[in-house]
Parts: C-alpha cells; sequence; structure tokens
C-alpha cells in the first residue's frame, strides 16, 4: 500500500506532512511512501534524503493513502479519486463545504484534529504538537515587538527590571509559552478556567491567578462560557492585562468563535510599548481590534495576530507531525491494509467520512445544522 505526500500549496505553509525520518517505521507498517517533487524543501527536507531514506519521488494523487498538513485546495480535490484515504487537519468542525464534498466523492477522510485526546492516543495529538511550537513561537514574536529586555539585568549603567507576562489560557499552548517566557527571564503570570492546571503553571515558575470561574469541558479542553462568564472574566482578568508589558491569548473552543477576553477599553489602558499576541487570531481573536495574519499597533500597543504559527518553525514542526500520522497509521494498519473500526474509540474520532457518509457524529451534527 501507498502513501503520498504532496508538496503544501496553502498560502504560507512551509509544513510537510512526512519526514524522511519517518519512513523506516512506515515501511514497517506496509506503508511506501510517494512524495511529490520539492514537497519538503521549504521545511528544509531535500528530495534527496527522501530517496536515500527509501522513498519515491512522483504522484502523490495516485497512492492509495494522501497525507496532508492543511486541508485540500479546490486544485487539490480535483486530484483526490474515490476510495482514497486523506489525511491531514481538515478543519471539520468549520469547513462544512469540505466535508461534504469529501463525503459525496467517496473519500475516507481522517482529520488529526478530531483524534481524541486520551493517553491511547497521545502519539498521534496533532493538536498538541502544533500548538507547543506555537506558544513557543508566540513568545519569541512578542520579545521581538517588545522594546525592552525580557530577563532582569544589572550593568553598570543601573537595572533593568524585567517584563512582566501575563498568559490567558494554560493548555499546551499557554504552558509552553509560560515556559518559554520564563527562560528568558520574565515574571510571568497566567489565568486559565480549568483550575486543574494550577499546579502545571506553578510548576513552571509562574504565578497563577485564580478567578471564581470553572470551565472544565470534555476532551481537555475548557468549554465554552456564557455570556456572563465571559463578562466577569474579562472584567477580572482587566487589571492584569493592564499591568503586563507582554499579554499572550490562547483561548479556542473547538468549532466555535474564539471567545473575546480583552476588550478595546483595556488594550487602550495598557502602557504604550506594550505587545499582545493573540494565537486565536484565526478563530476570530480573544482581543478586540487583532488582525488574522497582521500586526497592527493600536493606541500605542502591538497586537501581533499572526495565524499559523507553526508553519514558521517548519522543520520541528514537521517532524513531531510526521510522527503524529506515522503513529495514526501505525495503529490502524492491519495486515497490510487500513482497518476502519468505527467501533474503536481512536477511529471514531478520527474518521470524518467513509464510504459516502459523514461518519463523525460530533462532525455530522455541525454539519448537518449549518
Amino acid at each position: 500500500m501507498r502513501i503520498g505526500v504532496p508538496r503544501e500549496t496553502m498560502p504560507g505553509e512551509r509544513r510537510v506532512a512526512v519526514v524522511p525520518g519517518s519512513i523506516r517505521d512506515l515501511k514497517r507498517a506496509g506503508l511506501d511512501l510517494v512524495v511529490e517533487r520539492a514537497a519538503g524543501t521549504s521545511a528544509g527536507f531535500t528530495d534527496a534524503e527522501y530517496e536515500q531514506a527509501g522513498a519515491t519521488i512522483g504522484d502523490p494523487y495516485a497512492a492509495e493513502i494522501v497525507a496532508k498538513v492543511q486541508r485540500p485546495t479546490d486544485a487539490e480535490m480535483e486530484r483526490l479519486g474515490s476510495g482514497v484515504t486523506l489525511i491531514g487537519l481538515l478543519q471539520p468542525l468549520t469547513q462544512h463545504a469540505l466535508v461534504r464534498t469529501l463525503a459525496q466523492k467517496g473519500v475516507t477522510a481522517i482529520a488529526m484534529e478530531t483524534i481524541p485526546r486520551t493517553t491511547r492516543a497521545q502519539p498521534m495529538d496533532a493538536l498538541s504538537s502544533q500548538s507547543n511550537i506555537g506558544g513557543y513561537k508566540a513568545v519569541l514574536l512578542a520579545a521581538e515587538h517588545l522594546p525592552r529586555f525580557f530577563p532582569m539585568l544589572t550593568t553598570a549603567a543601573g537595572t533593568v527590571t524585567p517584563a512582566r507576562v501575563f498568559v490567558i489560557g494554560a493548555g499546551v499552548a499557554g504552558l509552553q509559552a509560560i515556559a518559554t517566557a520564563r527562560r528568558l527571564g520574565a515574571v510571568v503570570e497566567a489565568f486559565d478556567t480549568r483550575p486543574v492546571v494550577k499546579e502545571q503553571v506553578q510548576s513552571l515558575g509562574a504565578k497563577f491567578i485564580e478567578i471564581d470561574i470553572k470551565a472544565e469541558g470534555s476532551g481537555g479542553y475548557a468549554r465554552e462560557l456564557t455570556p456572563e462568564e465571559q463578562q466577569k472574566q474579562r472584567e477580572l482578568m482587566a487589571e492584569r492585562v493592564r499591568a503586563a508589558d507582554v499579554v499572550i491569548t490562547t483561548a479556542l473552543v473547538p468549532g466555535r468563535k474564539a471567545p473575546v477576553l480583552v476588550t478595546a477599553d483595556t488594550v487602550r489602558a495598557m502602557r504604550p510599548g506594550s505587545v499582545i499576541v493573540d494565537m486565536a487570531a484565526e478563530a476570530g481573536g480573544n482581543v478586540e481590534g487583532t488582525e488574522a495574519g497582521k500586526v497592527v499597533v493600536k493606541d500605542g500597543v502591538t497586537l501581533v495576530g499572526e495565524t499559523n504559527l507553526p508553519s514558521t518553525v517548519p522543520y520541528h514542526a514537521s517532524q513531531l507531525y510526521s510522527r503524529n500520522v506515522t503513529s495514526l497509521l501505525q495503529y490502524l494498519m492491519k495486515d497490510g491494509a487500513l482497518k476502519v473500526d468505527l467501533a474503536d474509540e481512536i477511529a471514531k474520532g478520527a474518521f470524518v467520512t467513509h464510504e459516502g457518509k459523514i461518519v463523525n457524529e460530533q462532525v455530522r451534527g455541525v454539519v448537518e445544522k449549518a
């Protein structure tokens, strides 16, 4: 059985779905790799490396399985034949037309972001692996735009006080942001609606800000807050935001518009030169005034709305994503063929379409309502 790896064509995407280092494990699972020419170049992987590892350079869409990072474009959809299995970050909870088309074409679609966040599925958890990179890069972007040092410095000319960083959301991205900011020497505070993350925040050397709102959701996510809870949260957090030099927001609810946590009034009250990195920019943003894909200055505060932060670290982002894809395929391959067992917990979450139907219950419910 063959797995094809195309060159990503979505603007700004530099990652590749499978790297040369994963080929040996894929072959053990009964898969031969066909890679499109220059598929890994922008991530730092040459065609020669793929060939040396045992891959063939050719047409990836002729393979039985096609592994991508981004969802397919219209042109790529035309190249997908009936019966092909597509793997990627397909955004099925928001890309309703794509899901319908995949079902109509008879494509078996596997969405990496709907894999359940369970202990057994950890090696396949692409959301976590990519969010980890995003949280790291968010802090570096903040440091780039902040007109001051992150660490405390004692010099002959006097002492420089450390930057104050406030991280909103202590999921995978938030925890990595906390760790990176601490490594750079900042004083860090963090908030999350899930009290269970308090110890993790403190273990990284940050102060956990407690607000009397509890929003534990399923699958390791926070649930969506009610409008009243969101307003209370904004009011209680405003003081911490105003005191910060850097704010990093990471709050997302799968399939929903990102909640607005920092209002324009709060941004105006921040010190000129402060920086906010809104990691939810692509989903509408946690900050009023964020513009997706842009860096703007409003009321003296720099709002960083860069999207797809993992793609800005394409080498390691591709390595981690490739391991996620490889782990999933090793789990699903049985006797040299892809086994679709929708009674299995991991497969039930991962498969979106199969044999002309939308088989993921959550996705089907959302698509039918759209």
